[in-house]
């Protein structure tokens, strides 16, 4: 057992996958979760999520040795900020936030013996709340932590076995990094989803099959919770957008000339790409 308490705040998709595969897996003694909807929190309670809940900040982190911070990403700062002055030294702070550059310069330094580690899971869905949480999210997906040369080391080995033993792999990486590498294979492909389903009247649905379906599946996702991502990461967003309407501009200018031979090569080097993913 790695932890006496840990407090999850935001008790949704992946802090209630959180408290299910810590419960599972007999990662802590306790898991506390924090939020402000108490019939969530009740909901979470009944789903095995966690042990109690607590609507009173202070007194749901008193006792935690681990706190895993799971709000929008636009919350995550001011949560660790407010929590780390009321915590004990020891404490140890994580998140599930999808950006990480402005989220550590906003939590800044903090109070002697509380640490925090950014850490980025790739697992998800686009369902949200904890009734689609699953015990198993993290099997086998990557967490990315982005310590700094500044981050306590015995606090990054403790948090790097938390999500190992979720499930993870566990790989870090510097917060600038991960940020212009999520903008692309994270970020942008919400973005184009939005942007079919966008495009897409209602009434051609009856018309659509597995590839509109495949293509838009993640523009179901909650649309406050991508719109604070887009704005937390919007540099690197707005790079990965040029990169990619130069490549649309650049399938326009094969389409219009009727360069066949120029469209076999700019599909064979999407396919290459693809297919070097995997299945």
């Amino acid at each position: 057992m790695l932890f006496g308490q840990i407090t999850i705040v935001g008790v949704g998709l992946i802090g209630g996958s959180v408290g299910l595969a810590a419960k599972a897996r007999g990662v802590a003694k306790r898991v506390v979760g924090i939020g402000r909807d108490r019939v969530c929190l009740h909901r979470a309670v009944l789903r095995g999520a966690i042990d109690v809940f607590n609507v009173d900040f202070e007194r749901g982190i008193a006792d935690a040795d681990l706190i895993v911070v799971c709000t929008p990403v636009d919350q995550i700062a001011a949560v660790i900020r407010e929590a780390a002055f009321r915590c004990g030294a020891g404490t140890v702070f994580t998140d599930g936030g999808s950006t990480k550059k402005g989220i550590a310069e906003a939590v800044g330094k903090l109070p002697p013996g509380v640490h925090f580690v950014p850490a980025h899971p790739l697992a998800g869905s686009e369902r949200n709340g904890v009734e689609n949480a699953r015990a198993d999210l993290f099997d086998g997906r990557l967490t990315i932590l982005t310590p700094t040369d500044g981050t306590d080391p015995a606090a990054v080995e403790r948090v790097e076995a938390f999500w190992r033993a979720l499930g993870s792999r566990v790989v870090r990486m510097s917060a600038d990094e991960h940020d212009r590498v999520l903008a692309t294979t994270s970020h942008l492909p919400h973005a184009v989803a939005a942007g079919v389903a966008g495009v897409t009247p209602p009434e051609w649905l009856t018309l659509s099959a597995g590839g509109f379906r495949d293509v838009t599946r993640i523009a179901g996702g909650d649309p406050w919770l991508w719109a604070a991502i887009f704005e937390a990461n919007r540099d690197a967003v707005l790079a990965a957008l040029d990169r990619f309407t130069d490549r649309l501009a650049e399938f326009r200018r094969l389409l219009e000339n009727g360069d066949r031979d120029g469209l076999v090569d700019w599909l064979a080097d999407a396919k290459r790409v693809r297919d070097a993913l995997g299945t």
